[in-house]
């Protein structure tokens, strides 16, 4: 008897209402209830999920969100550092002192970065390029122009495409980078 009792304190524990259940569950944007005639229909927005027909299709989009789960923070920190890059020049009266502060930050983001950025995979190299142009609405090869030179943009670039990158690629949200951008926006709402 006292088992019993306690089998059923434990299963009524367990079986709590579904009304206790979180208001928006992973992988849905919102949800709300309808009620109809005394009756209630609960609807959820469900986010779309990716389908992959070959097994290599589904191992390059993991491989893509794990490369945005890493490097996401960093494009973020770049884009405010050059914002803050940008305000700090614009204040500056003669190039000399422009050029002294660029060097500057430069051996700060070296010192800083150089063994984080040594230890990524191409993918999250090329995915670091793309969303700091996404972030910046500029190409790398634009930025590194801006700020060190067209003769040292021109051997980036060049180093780039030994590597298999291209610094002056556009981000294109809507074309080539469609799935980045989704695998982004799951990113920021959460939902990876």
């Amino acid at each position: 008897m006292r088992k019993t009792i306690i089998i059923i304190l434990l299963l009524c524990t367990l079986c709590s209402p579904l009304s206790a259940l979180p208001p928006v569950e992973r992988g849905a944007t919102s949800q709300r209830t309808i009620y109809e005639n005394g009756d209630s229909m609960t609807m959820v927005n469900i986010m779309p999920v990716p389908v992959f027909t070959r097994r290599r299709d589904f191992r390059r989009y993991k491989r893509m969100v794990d490369a945005v789960k890493r490097v996401y923070p960093l494009s973020v920190t770049a884009r405010e550092k050059m914002k803050g890059m940008e305000d700090s020049l614009s204040q500056m009266k003669t190039t000399r002192q422009q050029q002294l502060y660029i060097r500057h930050i430069e051996r700060e983001l070296i010192r800083e970065y150089t063994p984080v950025l040594r230890k990524m995979t191409r993918t999250q190299g090329r995915v670091l390029l793309k969303l700091i142009s996404r972030h910046t609405d500029q190409t790398a090869y634009g930025i590194v122009r801006e700020f060190r030179g067209r003769i040292e943009a021109g051997v980036w670039q060049g180093v780039a495409k030994i590597f298999g990158h291209d610094l002056k690629s556009d981000y294109d949200p809507e074309g080539e980078d469609l799935l980045l951008e989704q695998i982004v926006i799951y990113y920021e709402k959460g939902l990876l």
